[in-house]
């Protein structure tokens, strides 16, 4: 199984994998990943993530995907590890470039192919994103949207949601087509009145490390307001490393630096945030063993 794209250097300086944190006590799950992506200087396999982050308390890592050939990596790492679990999808970045080449009702039925196996426990990332997509060129990323939906409706799996600019349109689509009983904000970027509507609405809200960035006082506020048995935690890996680490690799062994931040932000022991994680990810995804 070999990785399906390089990261490009971005200007970042320090390309080193950062020396790993203080285990956690209680295990939580990475639930969005992208370990197809090559990073660092010394970029590390699948195993080696795994047992770096195993090694530090994070039992496990949803790996989430937004092309066909990045859904059919997440399946086959998830089949060759039990620390793996899949979500496959089309990217909404990407939904106009598969209309543009006639294939975007193709890519869609191998992502519900894809989503049959038993591994596959969510459908994402899908959504929609009005920061690098043009007004005109959208029509694909909403009818994309749709289809994902139905898939995992269809599949009895959760859905993550990449939502870029575009809070009201996501949340007016799920209202009016009908979101799947599980629903997971990855990386939430709303502020505190979006969380509690999407509280009200059963979704689960996942943090990332943008969290602990000095300029994300909105996603603190979020953060607080959100209900316990609605919070995740992830990475989005290689991207977003947390505060200290801005713009080293990330990896899903650096969630613990995530996890001890929104501890303290919400006034609770460690240990404590871990344990109602760890049962969220397995309410929303199952058992990784399974």
């Amino acid at each position: 199984m070999t990785y399906v794209q390089q990261r490009s250097n971005d200007g970042r300086k320090d390309l080193r994998y950062p020396a790993a944190p203080e285990p956690l006590a209680v295990a939580v799950y990475d639930n969005h990943a992208h370990l197809d992506i090559v990073d660092g200087d010394e970029p590390l396999t699948l195993g080696e993530q795994l047992d770096r982050a195993q090694a530090v308390g994070i039992a496990g890592v949803v790996q989430s995907s937004g092309d066909i050939e990045s859904s059919r990596w997440a399946v086959d790492a998830a089949a060759s590890d039990p620390r793996v679990l899949a979500a496959v999808a089309i990217h909404p970045n990407d939904a106009p470039t598969y209309a543009d080449e006639g294939r975007l009702d193709e890519a869609i039925a191998v992502i519900d192919e894809l989503a049959a196996h038993p591994r596959t426990r969510a459908v994402g990332e899908t959504g929609l994103d009005f920061f690098r997509t043009e007004p005109e060129r959208r029509g694909p990323q909403h009818a994309s949207f749709e289809a994902h939906i139905a898939i995992a409706k269809r599949h009895g799996i959760a859905m993550q949601i990449h939502d870029r600019d575009a809070h009201d349109a996501v949340l007016e689509t799920l209202t009016r087509v009908g979101a799947p009983e599980t629903t997971v904000f990855h990386c939430f970027s709303g502020d505190d009145a979006m969380a509690r509507v999407c509280a009200d609405a059963g979704y689960y809200l996942s943090f990332a490390g943008n969290v602990t960035f000095k300029n994300a006082q909105n996603l603190r506020d979020a953060l607080k307001v959100t209900p316990l048995d609605r919070i995740l935690v992830e990475t989005d890996a290689p991207f977003l490393t947390p505060v200290p680490l801005r713009g080293r690799p990330n990896a899903p062994y650096l969630v613990s630096i995530t996890v001890r931040f929104m501890a303290a932000e919400l006034d609770l022991e460690v240990d404590e945030l871990c344990a109602r994680i760890a049962a969220n990810t397995q309410r929303v995804y199952g058992s990784f063993e399974g």
